[in-house]
């Protein structure tokens, strides 16, 4: 018995003595301030290190390389180190007796430390922690799911299992950093159901939480990103997020937010003038290549002229250090900056050329594009290009890549066509989408027009296989039976081949699928139609039905885009009324989802349509909402300026003719002058031509006036006034000679001479030719715009007549006798 108690008590003291010198052994590692610590405590207790040791030690390493900047980490000199060789070692002997978020601890730090995917530690710790999935904590999950996102595991049988737990404990996640993680993980592993509740469950989350770190919104914004997206309600509470974190955003952030925005088709005025203050003011810190391209990216497209200059300037001087990245990202801002400048361009292009082969073929796709559009001379670079993109094309079995470089080759300069081009094209033909189709078509038909296919019988062969694209095109339209792929298919198909080919065939395969139209679509429906400007009476009808009964889950921003359908093709649904009352309302019970520039361009849109909603209108026409416009209107893109200027100018004409009780001054008296004067137009030889009829048909040039310009300035082709008899009455010192039409800005200011009282019973006409942009497609219903200056004319007191084009021709082709009886 004495015996037994003195082997009871040593090994007591034994297991105390290791216990305490393990726990100080734990503390040593925690304290640890430099890696070499870390190193010499491993060195020197290896035959002590526990499992619990070794993930403290592989953490810490991590944690100190953590606080350095990240071109001051040494990640390099870690992995190289003989002690992590010997630390990796034991915690893949002893991965078995770790605990399950030490597992998860350990792989995260190896994967930061930069130790490669498919390393044997990080092959074990990814089985193991496999094996123990369900009994993972949420955070520990997430942590996984970040690791193995890091290694690309992106469609893995692992991380269908983790989708597979998030989908089963989604009601009990409770934290917005943990569920963000999740949703990037696994976003290329979810159904469209399951996408839905992780969307809802995020927004409920993001509308909980008072204050939530602006990384969480940015993980939610590359999520809508993996899923190609574009959720408005999280996008604008994401949007919120940043501009509530605003100070400690930088110029790395702000990149980020910017390219997801781009990406997503999403903007933000107010976004963008806090981006522009922040980082204006410290435009003086970026002089590294990697933190200015941010800036140049970022800031370039919304920056005045002088920052612009100092931009440039910087770019010029620093393009030598440029990467083959950063110069890609150069050309892109330039070209959307509408930038050319010689020296910085010349710049590019001579760095370019150190770094051509190392760009992939999309790539190589998307800088010819930038370097076209840029008007770049460099015919030496553009001769290496074109070198790469046929050696591309020779090699490509990709339809999507093929069709790409057939259609840039056509942008180069003096390319001569080769027949293994059109032998590539055909071969692709029968996989090819229909953009690809598109693309093809295009290049084809330039080439075809501008004569450059040189050898025999070339151009019979580039009709033959435009007739093949052209079966290719039908034969896929009419394989269709799933509305929401074939829009998804049709939002990037643009051009003349499409619009005289397929037009007419896709509008009828829509028809036939117009059961398969709901909430989900609705709007990728409407935008076809505005992009095709096609008035389908059966389709718009439709959506104006699945329109009203899902008005309360459409988003108001998306109302909007129905709306204009509507408004700019002037169609009228069965139940008008009950459509845009049941659309307003909703509009204006969420118009704080709408920025200042949107108030204006739905106001334009609603008024075109005939609505004037009082809580609309009195909104914007506010000195401070107008102030508020002016400041946002600065960080827009020039052609979203333009446009927002011009329907402001429209609806304030509209408010002040159709709405008086309102008692909205007219106050765009000088932007009309200045457009005026800006303006290039000339007096074409049409318009000369029937100037000349109508003098002749009158009875002499005192008689009508052309290019006249009418109070609230609508310009009109011709203007005559009739007596009560329907007589013309002479302008007498009015008249303008014949010689004076050849003159260029050539207008009839009735503002300048005074609008004379006319005599009792005569009337003043308006004569408009209208071509074919005032009508819909294939179609002789007049669209919006056309429609609302007649009303407005109207009101103005003129008897409007509107000649088609349509119409015109036929004339022309008729007798002078019949021309005069018209």
């Amino acid at each position: 018995m004495l015996c037994l108690r003195q082997v009871c008590f040593f090994t007591l003291r034994y297991y105390q003595a290791r216990t305490l010198s393990s726990d100080l052994l734990l503390s040593q590692i925690n304290s640890c301030t430099h890696e070499d610590e870390v190193f010499s405590l491993v060195g020197r207790n290896k035959a002590r290190l526990s499992e619990k040791h070794v993930g403290i030690a592989l953490n810490m390493l991590w944690q100190l390389q953590k606080k350095r900047p990240l071109l001051l980490r040494t990640t390099d000199y870690i992995r190289n180190h003989s002690q992590f060789l010997t630390l990796c070692i034991l915690a893949e002997n002893k991965v078995e007796h770790m605990e399950d978020e030490a597992i998860v601890d350990t792989l995260y730090s190896i994967l930061r430390l930069n130790v490669e995917d498919h390393d044997s530690l990080a092959e074990v710790l990814v089985t193991e922690a496999w094996k123990r999935l369900e009994s993972l904590s949420l955070p520990a999950l997430s942590k996984f799911a970040l690791c193995l996102n890091k290694q690309r595991r992106h469609c893995s049988p692992v991380i269908g299992k983790v989708a597979h737990i998030v989908d089963m404990k989604l009601d009990s996640i409770q934290d917005i950093r943990v569920l963000s993680v999740l949703m990037i993980s696994i976003s290329d592993v979810i159904s469209q159901s399951f996408r839905d509740r992780l969307l809802h469950k995020a927004g409920q989350l993001l509308e909980e939480k008072d204050e939530v770190h602006f990384n969480y919104a940015k993980r939610i914004l590359q999520f809508l990103q993996n899923v190609k997206l574009r959720y408005h309600p999280l996008l604008e509470k994401c949007n919120k997020i940043f501009l509530k974190s605003a100070s400690r955003l930088d110029v790395h952030s702000i990149s980020l937010i910017f390219g997801l925005y781009e990406q997503l088709g999403f903007d933000n005025a107010e976004f963008r003038l806090v981006a522009k203050q922040l980082l204006s003011e410290t435009i003086a810190d970026y002089y590294d290549p990697e933190t200015f391209t941010k800036l140049f990216f970022t800031l370039g497209p919304m920056a005045g002229s002088k920052v612009r200059e100092r931009l440039v300037l910087t770019g010029v001087r620093m393009a030598e250090e440029f990467s083959s990245q950063q110069v890609l990202v150069i050309l892109k801002t330039m070209q959307k900056m509408k930038c050319r400048n010689s020296h910085l361009l010349k710049k590019m292009a001579s760095v370019l050329h150190k770094h051509l082969d190392s760009y992939h073929v999309l790539q190589l796709v998307k800088l010819t594009q930038y370097l076209v559009a840029l008007r770049c001379h460099n015919l030496e670079l553009f001769a290496k290009l074109k070198m790469l993109l046929f050696g591309f094309l020779k090699s490509s079995v990709i339809p999507a890549d093929t069709a790409a470089i057939i259609r840039v080759l056509a942008m180069l300069p003096s390319f001569q066509v080769e027949e293994i081009i059109l032998n590539k094209a055909a071969a692709a033909l029968p996989q090819c989408r229909l953009h690809h189709l598109s693309c093809i078509a295009t290049a084809l038909v330039k080439w075809n027009h501008y004569d450059q296919l040189h050898w025999q019988n070339s151009s019979e062969l580039c009709i033959k296989l435009l007739q093949k694209l052209n079966d290719s095109g039908f034969q896929r339209l009419q394989k269709a039976n799933n509305l929401n792929l074939l829009l998804e298919e049709l939002t990037h198909v643009n051009g003349e081949w499409f619009e005289e080919v397929l037009n007419e065939e896709t509008m009828a395969m829509c028809q036939r699928l117009i059961d398969q139209i709901t909430r989900a679509n609705v709007l990728q429906l409407s935008f076809f139609l505005i992009k095709t400007n096609h008035r389908c009476p059966s389709l718009l009808d439709r959506i104006a039905s699945v329109t009203v009964e899902n008005i309360g889950k459409i988003h108001p921003f998306e109302i909007y885009f129905i709306l204009f359908l509507f408004s700019a093709l002037n169609y009228d649904p069965p139940a008008n009324e009950e459509f845009f009352e049941r659309c307003i309302q909703h509009l204006t019970s969420n118009l704080s989802c709408f920025e200042t520039h949107h108030l204006v361009l739905l106001g334009h849109v609603l008024a075109v349509a005939g609505y004037f909603p009082p809580v609309l209108i009195t909104r914007i026409f506010n000195v401070s909402f107008l102030s508020k416009l002016d400041a946002q209107l600065e960080v827009l893109p020039d052609t979203l300026k333009q446009r927002v200027r011009s329907n402001l100018m429209k609806l304030n004409r509209a408010v002040c003719l159709e709405c008086p009780e309102f008692h909205i001054p007219w106050f765009h008296e000088r932007y009309c002058q200045r457009a005026f004067r800006n303006s290039s137009s000339r007096i074409n030889p049409l318009r000369q031509h029937v100037h000349r009829m109508l003098t002749e048909i009158l009875g002499g040039s005192h008689y009508a006036r052309i290019s006249v310009l009418t109070p609230y300035y609508y310009e009109i082709d011709f203007e005559c006034i009739l007596d009560e008899n329907k007589k013309p009455l002479s302008y007498m010192a009015q008249s303008i000679p014949l010689d004076d039409v050849e003159r260029t800005h050539l207008r009839h200011d009735i503002k300048d001479e005074g609008r004379k009282a006319l005599p009792p019973g005569a009337e003043r006409i308006a004569l408009e030719f209208l071509d074919s942009k005032a009508f819909s497609k294939d179609s002789r219903h007049l669209k919006g715009e056309p429609a609302v200056k007649k009303r407005h004319l109207e009101m103005l007191g003129y008897r409007v007549v509107q000649i088609p084009h349509f119409e015109w021709n036929s004339m022309v082709l008729s007798t002078k006798e019949q021309r005069n009886c018209g």
